[in-house]
């Protein structure tokens, strides 16, 4: 029995995960081993619990195979103490299951390269993926926090965050990274920024020294300034990315707007045994939660990516997959996708299209 524990969260969450939830539902109905079972995180687990990811979730996340997560926060909680806010949850979540490799796809789906904001030459058929380690860089690293320092006879405040790296923790996202290439075109491009950041020599000091066990795999290095500027440029070049948790953060973020729509992007977050959290890539948007407006296909695409990655069923996963790549070809889009001659659907709607597409 494969175990998921469902965290709709806040804004549109609910809505996308009720979504993902009909795919999970035909599945069941045709006999795969699925209990689901949903949770609190994030500003919803605040005003019930007092905590954005409280024990009882915890318990369930640390039982369960896989996590689905649809979104946190929202500007309600933006007032509250840093260790209260929904982010923190998510936080939480990650460091506490030992997620450590975030991998985020960026396909440009034909239907709609037309879409992005690139011209549609430089976008058509991309399709990369980057490997950002999570667990580590200033995100997590100490000392941290503001205080105060004399600074020439003054007091000011001060805000410090670490970067830190352990060699430990770039090998084993270095073997996550060349593994996934070896799927794909067997290239990895590393992105640091050795020339002024000791942490990140380490960095590329240790992806040369892991590429050796990958000799089927090209490896080149890129300052990070300039992978933002190639994203850009000719982001066909790229096959897997691999760097660390504040430059993953900015470039896949980056690279999703190639896309035509960061509504399209999903994302796994997983452990050193491919147990995952899976997530859009969006946020909550807070602005249209409830109106029913909110596309669904990242949640879906996140469910695809959990049968890919946790419980290795490939055949549901691609299952998945030409179901939305179906409901492209039938001309239906949600508002962040639309263009004139096409139908504008709904939430739930775009949902159901993709389940009469399964079949």
């Amino acid at each position: 029995m494969k175990k998921i524990v469902l965290l709709a969260g806040d804004g549109i969450g609910p809505e996308i995960m009720a979504e993902a939830g009909k795919v999970l539902e035909v599945l069941r109905q045709e006999g795969a081993a699925i209990e689901t079972e949903p949770a609190l995180l994030g500003g919803i687990a605040v005003d019930q619990t007092g905590q954005p990811y409280p024990e009882p979730t915890r318990r369930l996340a640390q039982a369960a195979d896989a996590v689905l997560l649809a979104a946190v926060g929202g500007p309600k909680w933006d007032v509250l103490p840093r260790e209260k806010r929904p982010e923190r949850g998510l936080l939480g979540i990650r460091k506490d299951l030992g997620l450590f490799a975030n991998l985020r796809p960026a396909v440009v789906y034909p239907q709609l390269a037309s879409s992005s904001t690139l011209k549609t030459e430089l976008v058509a058929g991309l399709d990369l993926l980057i490997v950002r380690e999570l667990t580590g860089d200033v995100y997590f690293g100490e000392p941290r926090g503001i205080t105060e320092r004399d600074i020439n006879g003054k007091k000011e405040r001060v805000g410090v965050n670490t970067m830190i790296y352990s060699e430990s923790e770039i090998r084993r996202i270095a073997k996550v990274a060349f593994t996934a290439a070896q799927k794909r075109n067997r290239q990895v491009c590393s992105v640091d920024k050795m020339n002024v950041l000791e942490t990140t020599q380490l960095w590329r000091d240790v992806m040369i020294e892991e590429s050796r066990a990958y000799p089927d795999v090209s490896l080149t290095h890129m300052l990070v300034d300039n992978a933002a500027m190639q994203l850009v440029r000719n982001p066909k070049q790229f096959d897997v990315i691999v760097t660390g948790n504040m430059f993953g953060d900015i470039l896949s973020d980056e690279a999703s707007m190639l896309t035509g729509s960061i509504g399209m992007l999903p994302s796994a977050s997983l452990d050193e045994k491919n147990k995952g959290l899976y997530e859009p890539c969006h946020g909550s948007a807070p602005d249209i939660a409830g109106k029913g407006v909110a596309n669904p296909l990242a949640m879906i695409l996140s469910v695809a990516m959990m049968f890919r990655y946790t419980f290795h069923d490939e055949e549901t996963a691609r299952r998945i997959e030409r179901a939305v790549f179906a409901v492209l070809d039938q001309n239906l889009r949600t508002g962040d996708i639309w263009q004139a001659g096409m139908t504008k659907v709904g939430t739930q709607a775009m949902g159901d299209a993709v389940v009469r597409a399964m079949g």
